[in-house]
């Protein structure tokens, strides 16, 4: 008998698709791209817990046959399609940083660069988009979440978050790496009683115009609530 385990679908894409050449996608249909995949890989891990298994659960009986309580052939289908996507979403990744970098280059090269001082910007080698560095610049500054609701007494409500706060930054969670918020929820579990910077936009009260803060956020028990922040935080 056949190994159960091992993929039956052809090499490549399992929905017969041609590959698209990243390396020609301008940068907002990379992120498109990025989002897509996101939740395409989302969508395929709800179908993998829905019959109680992940990418190693074994697919047979302690011995040796076909479990009978779950659709053998959707799980083998679905893993592989998750191991495309993730291949695939590595080489979004590795264009978008790719991108990052040369417009990077761009703006130190550009003719007349000053930094605030008045001096030359001078020119440095680029680095990971993963780097807290590059998270802080303004390129990396795209909202990608939302707060939708702030607990009073919360760990949220004291470091200043307001319901409709856009986030740009969530320690050195930005919107190339959220990967769906779940990199908020793992920077949240590893920082429990340490201050995370959390960078927001917030519209005015007046109604025109927006303002960017960054808040000192300590997640934390025992403060009278559920969770460690007291927020509700949604995808952009």
């Amino acid at each position: 008998m056949d190994d159960i385990h091992a993929p039956t679908v052809a090499s490549g894409l399992s929905s017969g698709i041609a590959p698209r050449d990243v390396s020609k996608v301008s940068m907002p249909d990379l992120m498109q791209e990025k989002e897509r995949i996101e939740a395409e890989l989302s969508a395929l891990s709800s179908v993998l817990n829905s019959h109680g298994v992940n990418m190693n659960s074994s697919l047979t009986t302690f011995d040796g046959f076909p479990r009978d309580d779950i659709d053998i052939a959707q799980v083998r289908t679905t893993r592989v399609r998750i191991i495309h996507l993730r291949n695939d979403h590595k080489a979004v990744m590795t264009h978008l940083e790719k991108g990052l970098h040369d417009h990077f280059a761009r703006l130190q090269n550009a003719p007349g660069a000053t930094s605030a001082n008045g001096t030359t910007v001078p020119s440095s080698a680029p680095t990971s988009v993963t780097d807290n560095s590059i998270a802080d610049t303004g390129t990396l500054g795209t909202p990608f979440a939302r707060v939708n609701s702030v607990e009073p007494g919360s760990p949220a409500h004291q470091a200043g978050l307001k319901m409709g706060d856009s986030i740009r930054g969530f320690g050195s969670v930005h919107w190339l790496n959220h990967e769906r918020l779940s990199k908020v929820a793992e920077a949240v579990q590893q920082n429990e009683g340490r201050p995370l910077t959390v960078k927001v936009t917030r519209k005015n009260e007046s109604g025109s115009g927006t303002t960017e803060l960054d808040l000192q956020l300590t997640p934390r028990r025992n403060w009278g609530g559920r969770g460690l922040l007291g927020c509700h935080i949604v995808p952009l």
